[in-house]
């Protein structure tokens, strides 16, 4: 695949996505795919999964704890085997009716025309905020994309 290839395949679970077509996104992922996000105790979809079965459940805890108020890629950069997605996101924790505001940035591997390895890197303290009413520290302070 040449990168105007691996940028519409990418293209293309985002619009999976926005369309919750989950099922879509996980054709478009190899078997043993790896799925990164950053570690939390408090993020029910924290961490990482690996295989289809695995990201369905990263899929399925997304959304049964979160509403996305908004969700938007913004700039695809391809080169070679990878794909750099930057983009914003404000989210409602259905539990306790919080929001938060997560910019981030997810980097895609892709192999013989799937996609082997996603990871994200995103604003962690925010979303514990969100999570966690009791525990401000971070919320507002802490810009920093973790993983």
């Amino acid at each position: 695949m040449d990168t105007k290839q691996t940028k519409q395949l990418v293209m293309q679970a985002y619009q999976f996505y926005k369309d919750k077509n989950i099922k879509g996104i996980l054709s478009l992922n190899h078997d043993d795919i790896e799925w990164i996000s950053p570690d939390s105790d408090y993020i029910p979809f924290a961490g990482s999964f690996h295989g289809k079965d695995q990201v369905a459940q990263f899929f399925s805890k997304l959304e049964q704890t979160t509403e996305a108020l908004k969700f938007e890629p913004q700039n695809f950069i391809a080169e070679g085997d990878k794909v750099v997605v930057t983009g914003v996101s404000s989210w409602r924790v259905k539990a306790t009716g919080l929001t938060y505001d997560n910019p981030w940035v997810h980097v895609f591997t892709l192999r013989n025309g799937k996609i082997a390895r996603f990871e994200q890197y995103n604003h962690t303290a925010a979303a514990e905020a969100a999570f966690r009413p009791g525990q401000q520290a971070g919320k507002g302070k802490d810009t920093s994309m973790r993983h």
